[in-house]
Formats: C-alpha cells, sequence, structure tokens
C-alpha cells in the first residue's frame, strides 16, 4: 500500500526539498522525451508513468548527489519506485554525515519500514489538514488522480452504497485501487491492449467503479451502456446495444449474471467481441502483469454513447485531459472540496452520474453515498433521508427527479428530515420547469432547505458533462418573455412592462409567493413563482437561465451562417474550451457536421443574456408550423397535466405529409381510457390545451396505449423514434412476446456468426498452412543450431530457411540497405512490433548478429539453449538493480563477435505507433566506440499482431539505415543518438509516433 506523505515539519525533510527534487526529475524527463507533457508528483512511479529506465535513473541519482551534495546508496537505484521514496533516502543520507562515503544515506528495509512507520503515525488523517495539495492539480489522467488519494489516504471512504435501508457497502480509494488492479490483470489475460474498447453493461455497485478503473489500468477504454430495462424491449435494446458494440470494435463487454446468456447473442452481431464476462469470473480469473505503458493525457478515458444511438451511433470520445478539465472547472464553479458530501441515485451510464457525481467526487475527495436508480423510483424520500444521514451537502437530477419528490412526497410524514446541509442542487439534463423547483422548494423548505441551494445547469456528453453553472447560493433566475418573440434570429422581448424593470429576478426570493406546493398550475391572473403578475399566460415564456459558461470555456449564439448574434437574441448555441470533445469515435460525418472553426455545435437554440444562457429548445426538435417556431416542451406538459393523460408520457413532434412544405403537428399521448366518449372528450381537451399554448390546434392526436411513448435510458423522450413509429404505422403497437425477441436474437446472431466463420474460412486455411509450414521448417533449423559448430554456419541455415518460410506464407519480403551493414564492430538497432520481427531478420540478414532477448527466454529449458547457441544476450528488462549490470556486460562485448542486435522499445502491442527507446544499446555503442545502425521493420505487425496466432499474408520490409556514429558518452551524447536513430526508423517503418499522440 502506498506510504502517506512525509512529515514536513520532520528533521531533514522540508517541501522546498521536495519541490526542488520534483523540478529535477522533470528536467531529466524533459530532456529523456522532449514535447512531453508529463510532470512528475511525489508518488508517480518512476518506470511506468514518467518512462524513466534504469539507465535514466543513473543519471538522475547522479545528479541528485551533484545538486543536494549527498551520496545515496547503491540500494535505492532498485528500491525506489517513486520521487517519495527517493526524497526518503536523501533524508537518510543527510542525517547521517558520520557514515563512510560510500555508505552515507544507506538503508536497510528495516530502517526503512520505520521510516514508513513513522511517516503514517504522523502525517494527518483528515484531507484539509494534509500538508500536501488538497487537490490532485497535477494529475494528468484519471489513473494518476486515483494514485493521488490511495498514496495520501487509501482508508478513506469513497463510496458508500446503500444496498437497501439497512444495509450499506462501502469502497475506500485503497480497495478500488487494489480491486482495479486485479481486474485490469484479468483483462489482459483476456487479450485486451491499450487503446481496446471495453463495454460495461452494469447495473449501479461497487462492481462497476472496480471494472471502470480496471479497465484504465489495463490501457483500454471504458464503453458504458445501460443494461435492459424491459424484458418486452430486450430484442430492440440489444439490437441497438450491438450498433455501439460494432461502432466501438469493443473487444470485451462486462456485464452481470442475469443479461449474461442475453449478451452473448451479441457476439454474433459484433465481429469483434470475443469475450462476455462478469465482474466475479474476472476477479477469479488469471492476471497478466499490466504492460509498462502509463496513460497519456490525450488519452481517450471514455467513450460516452447518446442514449438514443440507434444505426448510426454517436460515441462522443472524451480523453482525459477533457474529462479532467471538465471536472476541475465545475469544482471551481461550484466551489467543491473534500468537505462535501455528494448523495447520488443518478445511474452510472449516463454522464451525469458517471462524471458528474463520481468521478468529480473522486476527483474532489468527496464521499460519494449512492443508491440505484430504482430505489429513488420506488421511494424516492430515500435521496432526501441519505442526504439527511450522511449530512450530504451535493446533489445533481433531472427536472423529473424534484418533479417526483413533490408529488410523491407532499402528504408523507417526513418528521425528523433535515436538508440543512443541502448547499447545491443542481437541476440539469432535461428542461427545468420554474414551477418545479418553486414547488420543491415551497414542500422542503419546512425541512430546512435552503432555497438558493437550486440552481439550474447545463451541460452535454460533447463537453464532458457540464457546460454553464449558475454561482452557488445566488438561486433560480427566471427571465418572462414574448412567446412570440422566441423565434430564430428574432429579439427575445420581455412579457410585461413589470418586466422590463427587473424581468429577471431569483425565484428563490420570493417563493412564499409560490401558492400552495403541489398545484399544477397557477392560474392566468395569479402571481407566479417569478413575483411577476400576468394575464395573458398563454403569450408567456418563463425560461431559466442556466449560468455564464464554465471556467475556461466560451459560449456563443450564431445563426445558419455561423455568424455571432447579439445578445437576447435567439440563435444555434456553440461553445469551445478544454472540455470539448475532438469528434465521434469513427464516425467522421458527424464530427464534420458538430465541428466549425473550432467550435462545437450543442444542437440547442438559446440567446444569452448578461452573459448568461437561456435555451429555448433542441434544434431538431423544433417544428415549423404556419411560419412560427415550435418546441414542444410546454404542450407536453400542459398535456401531460390533463386527467386521463398519464404524466410524462405526452410527445409533440412535426412530420412532412407528402407534398406540403409546413409540418404538420402531432400529439402522441398515453392514456388507459378505452371508453369512446371518454377518448373523443380528451381529444377536444387536448386540441383546446394546444390553442391555449399555441394558438394552434393539432393537425394528428393520438391517443396511444401505455409504454407507447418510447424513452431513453434517463427518461428523455425520444422523439425521433416515436415519429418513425408513428409513419411507420407500429405506433403503439404490442411488443412481440419475449420468448419470440429471444429467439429472433437468437436467430440473427447465429447467421451472424455463420457469416463470420465463411468470411474467415480463407483466412483461417492460410494461416493453417503458414504454420504447417513453419512446423516443417522448424525441426530443420532446430538440428542445424544445434550440431553446426560455427556460428556464420548456423546463421545461414537459418537465414536461407526463414526466407523460403516468408516465401511459402505469401509474405514478400523487401530489403533494403544491406549494404550498411559492416561484417563486424557495430551495433544494430530495430523497431519491435511482433513475435516475428526475429523471424524477419534471421530472413533479411546475410551474416550472423546476436539478439538482445528478454530474459524471460532465459527461464525456458526448450528456448535456452537455441538462443544461446546463436549468441544471444539475456537482459531484464524490467529489473533497475540488475538493469545497469546489464547494460555493463553488454558494453563489454558489443566490441566483439557478431554485431549486437537490440530492440530498443522493449516491448510491442497490437497498437500501431513507435514507442519510446531505451537507452541501453546506445550506451553500449558509446562505450565501445561503434557506430549504431538503424533497422527498421514494416508490415511484422500486420502479419502477426499482438494478441493474435493467426497470421496472414502481406508484405514485410526491412531497411537498414546508414550507420551513426556516437559522439561521447555523455548523458546528452546518448540521447542525440537516440533520437537520430529513432528519427531514421521513424521514417521507413511505416507507422506514427505513439510518444505524440
Amino acid at each position: 500500500m502506498p506510504t502517506p506523505p512525509p512529515d514536513a515539519s520532520a528533521p531533514g525533510i522540508s517541501l522546498p526539498d521536495a519541490d526542488a527534487l520534483l523540478r529535477l526529475i522533470d528536467e531529466v524527463i524533459r530532456e529523456l522525451q522532449p514535447g512531453t507533457s508529463r510532470r512528475a508528483s511525489l508518488d508517480s512511479t518512476l518506470d511506468r508513468e514518467l518512462g524513466l529506465d534504469s539507465l535514466s535513473r543513473v543519471e538522475l541519482l547522479a545528479r541528485i548527489e551533484r545538486r543536494f551534495a549527498l551520496r545515496l546508496p547503491t540500494e535505492v537505484l532498485a528500491g525506489a519506485e517513486t520521487p517519495r521514496e527517493l526524497l526518503r533516502a536523501m533524508t537518510q543520507a543527510a542525517r547521517s554525515p558520520t557514515r563512510p562515503p560510500h555508505t552515507l544515506g544507506g538503508t536497510t528495509v528495516a530502517h526503512r519500514a520505520a521510516v514508513d512507520d513513522e511517516a503514517s503515525s504522523a502525517a494527518p488523517q483528515s484531507m484539509t489538514a494534509d500538508a500536501t495539495p488538497p487537490l490532485p492539480e497535477s494529475a494528468a489522467t484519471l489513473v494518476e488522480v486515483l494514485e493521488w488519494h490511495v498514496a495520501r489516504h487509501p482508508d478513506r471512504t469513497h463510496v458508500r452504497f446503500l444496498v437497501d435501508d439497512d444495509h450499506a457497502e462501502t469502497l475506500s480509494c485503497g480497495q478500488l485501487h487494489e480491486a482495479a488492479k486485479r481486474f485490469a490483470g484479468a483483462l489482459v489475460a483476456l487479450g485486451v491492449r491499450p487503446g481496446d474498447c471495453v463495454a460495461l453493461m452494469l447495473p449501479s455497485g461497487l462492481d462497476f467503479f472496480r471494472c471502470f478503473f480496471g479497465i484504465l489500468f489495463a490501457g483500454a477504454v471504458p464503453v458504458p451502456m445501460y443494461p435492459p430495462a424491459r424484458p418486452n424491449q430486450i430484442e430492440e435494446h440489444l439490437r441497438r446495444q450491438a450498433g455501439i458494440l460494432r461502432n466501438c470494435e469493443a473487444r470485451v463487454l462486462i456485464t452481470f449474471d442475469r443479461v449474461r446468456p442475453l449478451a452473448r447473442m451479441l457476439a454474433g452481431l459484433v465481429p469483434t467481441l470475443a469475450h462476455v464476462s462478469t465482474p466475479d469470473a474476472l476477479a477469479g480469473a488469471g492476471s497478466t502483469p499490466l504492460p509498462p505503458q502509463p496513460l497519456r493525457s490525450a488519452a481517450l478515458g471514455l467513450i460516452q454513447y447518446t442514449s438514443g444511438s440507434t444505426g448510426d451511433p454517436k460515441g462522443v470520445a472524451l480523453s482525459h485531459a477533457n474529462l479532467l478539465a471538465n471536472i476541475r472547472a465545475w469544482g471551481r464553479a461550484a466551489a467543491l472540496g473534500p468537505q462535501d458530501v455528494c448523495v447520488s441515485w443518478l445511474p452510472l451510464y449516463h454522464d451525469m452520474g458517471l462524471i458528474g457525481t463520481w468521478l468529480g467526487s473522486l476527483y474532489h475527495g468527496c464521499t460519494l453515498v449512492l443508491m440505484s436508480p430504482l430505489d429513488f423510483l420506488a421511494r424516492p424520500e430515500r435521496w432526501l433521508w441519505a442526504i439527511h444521514q450522511y449530512r450530504g451537502t451535493v446533489t445533481a437530477a433531472p427536472n423529473f427527479a424534484f418533479e417526483l419528490c413533490v408529488k410523491r412526497l407532499i402528504d408523507a410524514e417526513l418528521e425528523g428530515l433535515d436538508l440543512s446541509s443541502w448547499r447545491l442542487a443542481a437541476n440539469g439534463a432535461e428542461p427545468v420547469n420554474p414551477d418545479t423547483l418553486a414547488r420543491f422548494a415551497a414542500a422542503f423548505g419546512r425541512y430546512g432547505l435552503d432555497a438558493h441551494s437550486l440552481i439550474p445547469v447545463y451541460g452535454l456528453a460533447e463537453c464532458a458533462v457540464g457546460l454553464c453553472v449558475p454561482p452557488p447560493g445566488r438561486g433560480v433566475v427566471v427571465d418572462r418573455v414574448r412567446r412570440a418573440s422566441v423565434r430564430l434570429g428574432g429579439q427575445v422581448q420581455h412579457a410585461t412592462e413589470a418586466a422590463d424593470t427587473g424581468d429577471s429576478v431569483a425565484l428563490a426570493n420570493a417563493t412564499n409567493a409560490a401558492g400552495t406546493a403541489g398545484t399544477a398550475k397557477a392560474p392566468d391572473a395569479a402571481r407566479t413563482p417569478d413575483g411577476v403578475n400576468t394575464t395573458d399566460a398563454a403569450d408567456t415564456l418563463r425560461l431559466v437561465s442556466c449560468g455564464p459558461a464554465l471556467p475556461g470555456h466560451e459560449l456563443r449564439v450564431v445563426d445558419a451562417e455561423g455568424r455571432p448574434l447579439p445578445e437576447r437574441t435567439v440563435g444555434a448555441v456553440e461553445f469551445r474550451g478544454p472540455s470539448a470533445t475532438a469528434g465521434y469515435y469513427r464516425n467522421p460525418t458527424a464530427t464534420a457536421a458538430l465541428i466549425r472553426d473550432g467550435w462545437l455545435a450543442t444542437g440547442d437554440h438559446g440567446y444569452l443574456a448578461d452573459g448568461e444562457l437561456y435555451l429555448t429548445g433542441r434544434a431538431k426538435e423544433m417544428i415549423i408550423r404556419a411560419g412560427r417556431n415550435l418546441y414542444p416542451y410546454d404542450l407536453e406538459q400542459a398535456v401531460g397535466e390533463l386527467p386521463g393523460v398519464r404524466k410524462g408520457c405526452v410527445a409533440v413532434f412535426g412530420t412532412h405529409a407528402p407534398g406540403e412544405t409546413d409540418e404538420r403537428l402531432v400529439v402522441v399521448a398515453e392514456t388507459r381510457a378505452r371508453d369512446a366518449h371518454t377518448r373523443a372528450t380528451l381529444e377536444a381537451q387536448i386540441s383546446a390545451t394546444a390553442m391555449d399554448q399555441l394558438g394552434l390546434a393539432p393537425d394528428v392526436i393520438v391517443l396511444a396505449p401505455p409504454h407507447a411513448v418510447l424513452k431513453t435510458s434517463s427518461g428523455k423522450i425520444r422523439r425521433a423514434a416515436i415519429r418513425d413509429a408513428y409513419r411507420a404505422g407500429t405506433l403503439g403497437a404490442p411488443s412481440r412476446a419475449t420468448w419470440l425477441q429471444v429467439l429472433r436474437l437468437q436467430l440473427a446472431s447465429l447467421a451472424g456468426r455463420a457469416r463470420r466463420a465463411v468470411v474467415a474460412l480463407p483466412s483461417r486455411l492460410q494461416a493453417a498452412w503458414a504454420w504447417s509450414a513453419f512446423m516443417l521448417l522448424a525441426p530443420i533449423a532446430t538440428l542445424a543450431i544445434l550440431t553446426l559448430p560455427r556460428l556464420e554456419q548456423r546463421w545461414t541455415v537459418c537465414h536461407r530457411l526463414a526466407r523460403l518460410h516468408a516465401r511459402l506464407s505469401g509474405c514478400p519480403l523487401r530489403v533494403e540497405g544491406i549494404d550498411h551493414l559492416p561484417a563486424t564492430g557495430c551495433v544494430l538497432v530495430a523497431n519491435h512490433a511482433s513475435y516475428i520481427d526475429g523471424l524477419v531478420l534471421a530472413a533479411a540478414l546475410p551474416q550472423p548478429v546476436r539478439f538482445v532477448a528478454k530474459a524471460e527466454l532465459r527461464d525456458s529449458r526448450v528456448l535456452r539453449p537455441l538462443f544461446e547457441r546463436m549468441g544471444a544476450h539475456f537482459v531484464r528488462r524490467f529489473d533497475p538493480g540488475h538493469g545497469v549490470e546489464d547494460a555493463d556486460t553488454l558494453a563489454a562485448g558489443a566490441g566483439t563477435g557478431a554485431p549486437l542486435l537490440f530492440f530498443a522499445e522493449g516491448t510491442f502491442s497490437a497498437r500501431p505507433g513507435l514507442q519510446a527507446f531505451r537507452l541501453g544499446a546506445f550506451q553500449a555503442a558509446a562505450r565501445q566506440g561503434l557506430p549504431v545502425v538503424p533497422v527498421a521493420l514494416a508490415g511484422t505487425r500486420a502479419v502477426l499482431p499482438d494478441g493474435s496466432w493467426q497470421p496472414r499474408p502481406g508484405p514485410l520490409g526491412v531497411t537498414l539505415c546508414a550507420p551513426l556514429a556516437p559522439d561521447g558518452e555523455d548523458w546528452h551524447d546518448l540521447l542525440a543518438l537516440r533520437d537520430a536513430v529513432r528519427a531514421d526508423i521513424l521514417a521507413h517503418c511505416g507507422e506514427d509516433d505513439a510518444t505524440q499522440r
């Protein structure tokens, strides 16, 4: 478990020393990796996160000794894993001035343990009292955020999941970290590689958190998906999810036991889906060591698909930098900190629940108290009692949640409920109704709720989650405007003369005038919640302010040509800022429509007033009727209040009839009424309501049965899908029996598997032929290696057999620059992309070379004698203590015998891209004064990618570049030589620079 920070008051330790050490490490990193954004923290791992290999550490320790005038023991090279441990060793060295020079500062394991215990006992337990910075401001990824908290308070409760009224499960930062590492190893064992997508179809619970970070620790990208809601929609649900899985090319789907048998059917619909697993299965599976490839801030941290994704899924690609920028900006705007407690029931597959509540709580050190969305819907009082019990300070929820609390709890007995701790209640994710907030404030004010805590917010997945937030504690600001003036390009006009002098007022200051809580709608002549008397409600819209853009973000309103509009003019809302996505994942068409001149379209219409945003409606839901721009929300709400109509189950949309330019206004309302007279009366009431609201009668009124109005997983009305069903004549049609839906899915899955098998048959046959040729030639090569007396003879046989195998496998080999290869006295450095790289080099090079191979091969009783007979040298790649020793051995042998050949990347993955180079090869060459020959391999990753044992035919290329002579053995000379060699290989390997992603 990571140790806590050192006590700044302890002798020999001071924060300036720590700062100086971190600056020194950053200096080395910048020299080693020019252009990198990496910055060291006290708890960064030297190898995995900062990219410092054993030789780089040698240089670092040398600089530490010079800079701080002390001598560190050699054990520090192998034992120190973080700058914090280096700092402890420096402190110990400074405290022991009487020790002999070569042991000054030396520590034993027991001594280090004692130091750890001392630091642990001295470290304050409260985050707010911690001497370290209160927030992980230097973290570049979500993984670094978690590790920052684990290093400081591993036992602090991070999530408290309320299973039921009497049972809660807790998860600390340390437990999350430990479980995530275990899940990551299991995913790597399943073949998940950095950059792969892994889908999460899990309900709310602690397993979601463990799996999410497990995916990140594996270097992969989480793709949250919502579980099936109702059995009668299972076919539609899984077909929609199959579209998402195909788009992101997910390799693994993590789901739960109840859904797993159904989810397996997706394998036949998604070609890339190799495994469907569960958290329990992953927890009990074998684990594979994680790749030593630190995540970068530009790497994808999440793909958030819109809940209505169908045939053309739009997955918002969010990098770690996007997510952290939004979390930090929201935290500054809302004044979040470790003292806050977030209470939420929001589903974790939705951006507000996932990013806004959970990841935001993680970053800011808040405790997250979480319950299932179903628990809230069944008993909304649990939400309020959880705020009471755990002294919740921050929540977020859609408008319907506040309305549900008023509707269900207005007459409930809530004696003893105390909501005085609740300082910020964000209302977002759907249109905000000022009446709802007024009723909520009036209903729960008697329980200590401060009405000023209620704030409308605005955001969208394309901006991670949040874009606008009002100042906390201000309350709700309402703008009363003339309905007819709210049109595209129109100047929004105040509704009355009274409003002209104070059109935007704090709703919270007038809650006493809100009338009886729970009243559906105030009479036309009544005083509305914003305190303004209105006698023409039909011509009045009340729009709430969503506040200004988050810090560091910008908003503008533009016309159809993208020209900015003045304030109080309705147009298309656009934004830009550090949270903005780079586009939709593998959907260039949708991305092109999203981004224009660096600004992103929100898809919403609205206007700015005093720099704050007022929304008027969704662009795609606007209805053009009789030359007017109409939005469906107010009419839907008003119709939903009619007796006999299911509230919240009304959809209003426009549709074109053949030969007509105007759209027809269609109202779909769910009802259980069957009597003809009752239904006729209801239709008349809907028509009258539309006349009151819009001054227009609907062209079509559809009284539909329950569940005909389709909704997303978060409860939003799917107007486009309802319109399609209306046009197709299937609106309200009874659902197929569940067994029939499952059967249809099973048949579709089997058909998909059969098609994949047919398509894959030629490649499988080709792979079988390539393996057969290898098995035929390998015994001949083995016999030659073990019996021929001279290395040159063994190499000649292997060279000819390797070239023959390339021809038999359909892999034409192109070799260029062979004249650059000296007979002796050089070091070869090659890129590493596949397990066949050694075979290809044997086919390309006519004279012997000695491979520098990983030490793991020395443990194989079969392979070790073959490698040793071919002159191979073994090195321990990830062992800092022996890394320097191996480098010395290689340097001593580089000038004798056949040239040494290094794979300078050290390892490879399925993802294309040239990784960073280690320094061992260049030090060996510099010490012996030998030239370095860059060797660029091309095509091997495509022929046999990592994670696959099915070779495929394809062209192979080997390019030997001109030798480069080292200028010296100095640290900067080695870096210059490394960079020159890497540049030559990058120019010929056919792949991009992975370090610049």
